[in-house]
């Protein structure tokens, strides 16, 4: 195992020198949180599929692949979708609007103060990503070192944590494009062809397993209803995402190189199911279907190439970690914090704020660690995170961008009573059930239609600054709201 040691702890050090060197480039606080608005197309989309391809996509998509076959895919498969219809429906709008949070656009949109209670429902969903996939370095570490977990996690998260402390988004993109690229290496070229030869290739494989796993929809109806509700919608809203749609350098960048992203996602899902499957030819009885990717790794791949290979799942899970971690302390500085103090400056570049975000960032990559040595149940946390996120936030964020006749008054309606459906049906029928976010995105539909409709319309000077900004036409946000009811 030394040369794979090795792979590792080289490509641990690259993490922290680029951490280092970002910090030379992140002077003010459009560099450290936007990497200055200047990426271009190949390396926005590079860390762009960086972010969203992380250790639930890369271990818990060969896990899904591991107990249903080839429909497992449709996990990872709608994240995809939700990075293409984001991509190409709403991402150019969006960089336009040159803010730093989604809290911050609805704002701008509503023309009122939605933006703490916004702030916190998307803090939450920040925080328990980042956390979840900080505890995914527990089964890495264990794999590579035999590492008690505890340790395994303040390990893996204090390196991200320190990169992302020291560079901000900079150092976040460039760990990211180096990520991509081991990822594409060591889990498409490497991984998946080896799995299936090891497994006997296609036709081995289809003799060995039931039908049922070569079943497109085998996964069922009902549950990649779900994952489109909470993943493909997600995407469209997670502040994660959109900071790094507010990354691009123009609208053309954001729109193609979302969609070349999304595309490779959905390569990827497909990737990640087929390796399952060979999974379970070669070990037809482990306990946990998780368990397959680190198994197949360990057992299956030569010196070198297993070391690169598990290289690419630290770098699926740190990728999605530092954009959790960095979204998370930017909607608590930026949303919660500075909102609270009532010094918000929306929009502002101010040179000094660099060092506020910067120990938020390190603030909140200790509440992580700490969280995730903590927590047993990474699951029910995500699913909390990403119920809380589409039924509080999706239909004030969408009727923002779509509707005109929405209110301040019905966003936040849309937040409160979607928010508390969420939260009382997850009480009533259990965390993992489907009726949470069915219901609870009903309920914050009918609360933001209805109120919008029954309060008066937003200020006409509101909304032709909303449209100002989306046509790229005012650089900066202005430093106050103006009142809904003015």
């Amino acid at each position: 195992m030394a040369v794979d040691y090795t792979v590792i702890v080289v490509y641990l050090a690259g993490m922290l020198a680029m951490g280092w060197w970002g910090m030379r480039r992140a002077k003010s606080k459009s560099e450290f949180l936007v990497a200055g608005r200047r990426l271009g197309p190949a390396m926005y989309s590079g860390t762009m599929a960086a972010i969203v391809l992380g250790g639930a996509s890369t271990i818990g998509g060969v896990g899904l692949g591991y107990k249903y076959g080839l429909s497992g895919a449709w996990m990872v498969f709608t994240i995809g979708l939700g990075l293409l219809a984001l991509s190409v429906f709403f991402s150019a709008r969006i960089a336009r609007l040159k803010v730093y949070t989604v809290s911050e656009m609805l704002d701008l949109r509503y023309g009122g103060r939605a933006g703490v209670i916004s702030g916190v429902v998307m803090w939450a969903y920040t925080l328990m990503l980042a956390v979840t996939s900080t505890i995914a370095y527990a089964t890495i570490f264990d794999v590579l070192f035999d590492m008690n977990r505890t340790v395994a996690i303040v390990l893996g998260g204090s390196i991200v944590v320190a990169y992302s402390t020291l560079g901000g988004m900079w150092s976040i993109t460039l760990t990211d494009m180096v990520q991509f690229v081991v990822k594409t290496i060591g889990v498409l070229l490497l991984l998946l062809p080896i799995a299936v030869v090891k497994a006997g290739g296609f036709s081995g494989m289809k003799a060995k397993l039931p039908t049922s796993y070569f079943d497109p929809l085998g996964i069922g109806g009902e549950t990649i209803f779900t994952y489109v509700l909470i993943y493909t919608f997600g995407m469209l809203i997670g502040q994660d995402i959109w900071q790094r749609v507010f990354t691009a350098r123009d609208d053309r960048t954001a729109k193609w190189g979302g969609t070349a992203s999304g595309t490779y996602c959905l390569v990827y899902a497909v990737a990640g199911s087929v390796i399952g499957t060979a999974a379970k030819v070669l070990y037809p009885k482990l306990a946990s279907p998780d368990d397959a990717f680190a198994t197949i790794v360990k057992d299956e791949l030569p010196i070198g190439v297993r070391g690169l290979v598990l290289a690419a799942a630290l770098a699926a899970v740190m990728s999605t970690s530092s954009g959790a971690l960095i979204a998370c302390a930017t909607v608590a500085n930026n949303d919660i914090w500075s909102r609270l103090r009532g010094i918000v400056r929306p929009g502002g570049e101010e040179h000094d704020e660099v060092r506020g975000n910067r120990v938020f960032i390190l603030i909140m990559g200790v509440a992580v660690i700490g969280t995730a040595i903590a927590l047993n149940n990474v699951v029910e946390a995500l699913t909390v995170a990403y119920n809380l996120l589409v039924g509080g936030l999706l239909v004030p964020i969408l009727g923002g961008l779509l509707w005109k006749r929405g209110t301040v008054q019905g966003a936040l309606a849309a937040v409160i009573v979607g928010g508390l459906a969420v939260i009382g049906l997850m009480a009533a029928y259990g965390i993992l059930a489907n009726e949470p976010v069915y219901y609870g995105l009903l309920a914050s539909l009918a609360a933001y239609l209805v109120v919008s409709l029954a309060t008066r319309p937003t200020d006409e000077r509101v909304l032709a600054a909303w449209r100002d900004r989306l046509a790229g036409k005012s650089p900066e946000l202005p430093s106050e709201p103006v009142p809904a009811h003015q």
